[in-house]
C-alpha cells in the first residue's frame, strides 16, 4: 500500500477555521482559542480518516516573497489577519510541535511554494502527497500522485483533486490552471490576468491554445477583435500573471521524509496545554487514546501548583466492603468521626418514571473503607433511605439530583416524607461546583474533569445493568473510582469556590436546591391521558382545516413540513417576494413568513399551522408519553445548564409548554392536583425591573416600586409626558417595550421591530428614557466596563458569568458581549431569588409538617400541590417565603392564585 503525506497550508486552515466559528472562544486568562479549536479538529480529522505516514503543516510568513517584488501590488487590499487570530498563531505552532507534527515557513516564500516542494520530494521517492488548503492556487499540484483537498467548510464539506478531476471539472489539466489565471486572474491575491477576461473566456482560450504563450503565438487567429485588442492590451500582463499564480517547486528546503513521520505525541506536555487553553473536547479525546505510562498525576498535580494529596493515587489502600442493609450501624461508627460519605445510586437509569435500586455504595474519606450495599427488594431500598435520612450523614456526589431521585421516589412511594427536616445533608457535589466556575460550559462529566484537572482516566468503564438486574462489569469498582474523583475534585474546587467569592451561592443556595429539585422530580404532577388525547384529537381537526386552507391557496397538495417543497410553491409558483435562496432551497423561517404575512393569507395559516403541529407532537401527544405508572409526570430539573443560573427543565420540559396562545395554554388543563388537594401557583411581579430598580439604585423607579405603581404607565407618563391617567393603552405597550428592552440592552432598530415604529423614533423613547432614568444608564455602562475590565459579570449572590464576546474585534460579536454584560447581573440575581425562595418554601412546608408539596418552578414561578385543608396555610407561607428571600432596595411582590388544575392559575 503506497504511504501518504499530508501537506497543510496552515494559514488557510487556520482562517477558515476562525470565521467558521461565529462565537469567539476564550480562557478564563484572556486568550482566544476558536482558530486554534478549529484548526485542530480539522487536523484531527484528517488523521483519523485518512491514516497518513508523514505529516507537515506550512505557514506563510510576514516577509515579502518574490511575488511583491515583481508585482507591488500583490495581494494588496487583503484584510489584515485580526489580532484575535494573530495571537493564536505562535500557541497553535507550538502545539504542533508539542503534537510531533513539523511545521515548516520560509522568508521569501508562500505556504503554497513549499507545499509545492513537499509533494515533487514525496512524490520521487515514491510517496502519494495530500494537500490541504483552502486557496485553488494548489490545484496547479495535482498529478496522479498529489491530491488537492480543497476545503470549503471545515473537513467535513471539501472537494478531492487530482489530474483526472482536474480534466472533468476544468476541461483542462493542473498546470493548464496557471494558464488560466494568467488570462483570468485572481481577485483574492490582486493578480491582474488580463482586464475584461473572465472564466469562460479564459477557459476557452486554454483550451484552444493550451497555454498563456500559446494564446498569443496565434493571436492572428482570433476572429473577435474585440477579444483581440484585449489580448493585445493585456500582455504584459498575462505573462506576469502567469508568473506571479505559478507555484514554486523548488524551495531550499531540507526533505528528508522521516523528519516528517508521523508520531505519537508528547502527551504530558498536549495534555497541560490542552488544559491551559480550557480545550475540554479535546483532552476528553485524548483520554481514550493516551497510553497509561504517559501519565504522571504527582507531576501533573505539581504543575497545576496545588498541594492536594490525590485520593485516586491511594486507590489500592481503599478497604472494600460489602454490607447488608442488616448490619448499617457497622456504617453509623464511621459517622461517629464526623465523616463525609460520598454516595453513589446504582439503578435502571433509563427508567426514571420506575425507578428500581440495585445498589448504594458509600466510601468515607476518613477510614479509607468503601461501603457497598446490594439492594434486594424495595424493603432494602426504604430501610436504607430511612437510615440516610435519620443518621444526617453528611453526604457527597456528582451531579446528586440525579443520584438522589430514585432514593426520594420510592421514599415518597412508600409514604415516607421529610416531616422531621430534610432527608439529606449535602456537603459537596462536583458537577454543581464545576458549574459556578465555568457556567458556560456545555458538560460537566466526571471522568472528563478528573482528566482535565488531574490528567488521571478511570479504569472501569461505566456498568450496564443487564437483564435481570446484575451489573455487568465491576460497578463495586466503577464506584469506588467516582467516590475517589469526587473527594479529589472537592479539595481541589472547594478553595477555588472560597477564592473566587462564591461561597454564598455554592454553599447555600445551590446545595440545599439539591434536595428540593430531586424531590420536585420524585413528586411529579399529575396529568390527565385522557385531556391529553382529546387535546390531540381537537389539534388533530385544526391542522386538517389549515392543511386544506394551505393547498387550496397553493393550488395543489404537497409537504407542508418540506421547506424545499414550500418554498418553490411560495417563491416560484406564487411568485411571492423575499426569497432568498441557498443550497438546499429556499429559505422558510419564521422571519421569512412573517413578512409575507401583509402579501399573502397562505403565509398566517402556515405559521399557524407549524404551531399547531409543534403542540400536537411535542405536547398533547408527545406528552402522553412521559406519564409514569403513577399517572404523573417527572420532569428532570437541571441547575448546571444556563449560564445565568437558571434551572432548566427537560425530558419532558414543562417550561416551555407555550401560552400565549390559547391552544398553548389550553395543554395546561391536563395537569391536575392530587386527589383532595388544589394546585397553588406564585410568582413573583416584574421580578428583573425590581432587581434592576435595586442595582442601579435609581430613584424614580424606586420610588414606582415602593408606592404600589404601574410600573409601565409610571414609565410611559414620564417618557411621554403626561399625566399617569392619560396614559394611553399604545404608550404603555411601548413604555414596557422599554423598560423590558432596557434588561436586554435592545437597541433602537430591535425597538422600532417590536414596537412597528421608525428608527428615529425609537431612539427618542430610549433616549428619553436614559433621561428620565440617568442612574439607570450609568448602571449600564458600568456594568459594560466592569465586564471588559473583568472579563465577567456578578449576581447580587456573587455569581459570575464569564464574557468573553465583550473584547471580541467584530463589532457584532462585540455588541453581544455588551448586551450580556447588561443582562446577565439582572437575570443572574433574580435567578439566584426564586433559587433562594425554593430553598426556603421547601424547608418551611417541612418545618410545618405539611402534606403539601411543592412540584414545580417555571422561570419566577413556583406550583404547590396543596391539600385543601392546608390552602390558607400554604397561600400565606409560599407568598411570605418568596417575598422574604432577599433583601432589596424595593419590595419583592408576590401574586398567588390556586386552581383545579394548571390552566386555572392565571
Amino acid at each position: 500500500m503506497e504511504k501518504l503525506f499530508i501537506a497543510i497550508d496552515g494559514n488557510s486552515l487556520v482562517n477558515r477555521a476562525y470565521y467558521a466559528i461565529q462565537r469567539p472562544m476564550m480562557t478564563k486568562d484572556g486568550i482566544y482559542t476558536q482558530g486554534i479549536y478549529g484548526f485542530l479538529n480539522m487536523l484531527n480529522k484528517l488523521i483519523e480518516d485518512y491514516s497518513p505516514d508523514y505529516i507537515a503543516v506550512a505557514f506563510d510568513r510576514k516577509s515579502p516573497t518574490f511575488r511583491h517584488s515583481e508585482y507591488k501590488e500583490y495581494k494588496a487590499g487583503r484584510k489584515g489577519m485580526p489580532n484575535e487570530l494573530a495571537m493564536q498563531m505562535p500557541i497553535l505552532k507550538e502545539l504542533l510541535k508539542i503534537m510531533n507534527i513539523a511545521s515548516l515557513e520560509m522568508d521569501g516564500y508562500e505556504a503554497d511554494d513549499i507545499l509545492g516542494t513537499i509533494s515533487c520530494f514525496a512524490n520521487k521517492e515514491n510517496i502519494g502527497t495530500m494537500i490541504v488548503t483552502g486557496d485553488k492556487d494548489a490545484l496547479q499540484l495535482a498529478t496522479d500522485k498529489t491530491k488537492v483537498l480543497i476545503t470549503k467548510k471545515g473537513i467535513s464539506d471539501f472537494d478531492l483533486y487530482d489530474s483526472d478531476k482536474m480534466m472533468e471539472v476544468y476541461g483542462f489539466t493542473p498546470e493548464q490552471f496557471i494558464d488560466f489565471k494568467g488570462l483570468r486572474g485572481d481577485t483574492s491575491d490582486n493578480i491582474p490576468g488580463v482586464s475584461g477576461i473572465g472564466d469562460k473566456t479564459a477557459t476557452k482560450l486554454i483550451l484552444d491554445y493550451k497555454s498563456v504563450e500559446g494564446v498569443y503565438e496565434n493571436l492572428e487567429n482570433i476572429s473577435s477583435e474585440a477579444l483581440k485588442k484585449k489580448l493585445e492590451n493585456g500582455r504584459d500582463m498575462a505573462f506576469l500573471s502567469k508568473k506571479l499564480a505559478t507555484i514554486i517547486k523548488d524551495v531550499p528546503i531540507d526533505f528528508q521524509s522521516e523528519k516528517y513521520a508521523f508520531k505519537e505525541p508528547d502527551y504530558p506536555a498536549l495534555i497541560e496545554e490542552y488544559r491551559r487553553l480550557e480545550l475540554r473536547s479535546f483532552l476528553k479525546r485524548l483520554a481514550d487514546k493516551v497510553p497509561s505510562n504517559a501519565l504522571d498525576a504527582d507531576e501533573k498535580k505539581e504543575r497545576e501548583g496545588t498541594d492536594v494529596s490525590l485520593l485516586m493515587n491511594k486507590k489500592k489502600d481503599v478497604k472494600i466492603r460489602e454490607l447488608d442493609v442488616e448490619k448499617l450501624d457497622e456504617l453509623s461508627k464511621i459517622l461517629k468521626a464526623n465523616d463525609s460519605l460520598v454516595i453513589n445510586v446504582f439503578n435502571n437509569g433509563s427508567h426514571r418514571n420506575t425507578p428500581e435500586i440495585y445498589a448504594v455504595t458509600f466510601f468515607s474519606e476518613h477510614s479509607l473503607e468503601y461501603f457497598h450495599i446490594k439492594i434486594k427488594d424495595v424493603n432494602d431500598a426504604i430501610k436504607l433511605i430511612q437510615f440516610i435520612k435519620e443518621s444526617k450523614m453528611k453526604l457527597m456526589g456528582h451531579d446528586m439530583t440525579e443520584t438522589l431521585y430514585p432514593l426520594l421516589y420510592l421514599a415518597y412511594s412508600k409514604g415516607i416524607n421529610g416531616d422531621r427536616g430534610r432527608f439529606f445533608n449535602i456537603e459537596f457535589d462536583s458537577a454543581v461546583a464545576q458549574y459556578l466556575l465555568e457556567p458556560s460550559r456545555s458538560k460537566y462529566d466526571l471522568e472528563a474533569m478528573m482528566f482535565e484537572r488531574f490528567q488521571i482516566k478511570f479504569e472501569q468503564k461505566e456498568a450496564q445493568m443487564d437483564l435481570f438486574g446484575e451489573a455487568g462489569g465491576s460497578y463495586i469498582d466503577e464506584g469506588l473510582e467516582k467516590s475517589l474523583a469526587i473527594v479529589d475534585l472537592r479539595n481541589l474546587l472547594v478553595p477555588i469556590i472560597e477564592k473566587e467569592g462564591m461561597q454564598k451561592v455554592f454553599f447555600d443556595i445551590e446545595l440545599p436546591l439539591i434536595e428540593v429539585l430531586a424531590s420536585m422530580e420524585a413528586r411529579g404532577f399529575s396529568a390527565s391521558e385522557d385531556i391529553l388525547k382529546s387535546q390531540a384529537d381537537e389539534l388533530e381537526k385544526k391542522l386538517g382545516v389549515l392543511r386544506q386552507s394551505i393547498y387550496e391557496q397553493a393550488g395543489e397538495e404537497f409537504n407542508i413540513n418540506s421547506p424545499k417543497q414550500l418554498g418553490t410553491i411560495l417563491f416560484e409558483k406564487l411568485s411571492l417576494p423575499h426569497g432568498k435562496k441557498n443550497k438546499s432551497g429556499y429559505s422558510t423561517d419564521i422571519e421569512v413568513l412573517e413578512r409575507l404575512v401583509p402579501i399573502n393569507p397562505i403565509a398566517s395559516d402556515i405559521i399557524e399551522y407549524r404551531g399547531v403541529s409543534k403542540l400536537l407532537s411535542t405536547y398533547a401527544a408527545g406528552l402522553v408519553s412521559a406519564i409514569a405508572s403513577d399517572g404523573k409526570i417527572h420532569p428532570h430539573f437541571k441547575q448546571t445548564v444556563t449560564a445565568t443560573g437558571r434551572i432548566s427543565c427537560v425530558d419532558p420540559n414543562l417550561q416551555n409548554i407555550p401560552i400565549k396562545q390559547e391552544m398553548g395554554r389550553k395543554i395546561r388543563k391536563a395537569f391536575l392536583p392530587s386527589e383532595g388537594s388544589v394546585l397553588v401557583g406564585a410568582d413573583y411581579s416584574q421580578i428583573e425591573l425590581r432587581v434592576l430598580a435595586h442595582l442601579s439604585e435609581d430613584e424614580s423607579l424606586i420610588d414606582a416600586f415602593k408606592n404600589g405603581e404601574d410600573i409601565h404607565r409610571a414609565t410611559a407618563a414620564r417618557i411621554f409626558g403626561v399625566p399617569k391617567d392619560d396614559v394611553t393603552g399604545v404608550q404603555r405597550s411601548g413604555a414596557k417595550a422599554i423598560n423590558f428592552g432596557v434588561i436586554y440592552g435592545m437597541s433602537n432598530f430591535g425597538l422600532s421591530n417590536e414596537l412597528g415604529i421608525s428608527r428615529k423614533d425609537a431612539e427618542e423613547y430610549i433616549n428619553d428614557y436614559f433621561g428620565m432614568h440617568r442612574r439607570v444608564k450609568a448602571y449600564m455602562d458600568l456594568q459594560v466596563a466592569m465586564a471588559k475590565a473583568d472579563g465577567y459579570s456578578l449576581t447580587i449572590t456573587g455569581r459570575k458569568r464569564l464574557i468573553p464576546e465583550i473584547n471580541a474585534s467584530n463589532y457584532m460579536v462585540r455588541q453581544l458581549g455588551e448586551r450580556l454584560a447588561m443582562n446577565s447581573p439582572i437575570q443572574g440575581s433574580a435567578a439566584d431569588i426564586i433559587k433562594v425562595a425554593m430553598n426556603r418554601v421547601y424547608d418551611k412546608i417541612i418545618e410545618e409538617k405539611l402534606e403539601s408539596n411543592l412540584i414545580l418552578q417555571i422561570h419566577d414561578e413556583l406550583i404547590i400541590d396543596t391539600k385543601m385543608k392546608e390552602l390558607d396555610k400554604v397561600k400565606e407561607l409560599i407568598k411570605t417565603s418568596m417575598e422574604e428571600a432577599v433583601e432589596l432596595l424595593v419590595p419583592l411582590t408576590v401574586d398567588v392564585n390556586t386552581g383545579t388544575d394548571w390552566y386555572e392559575l392565571k
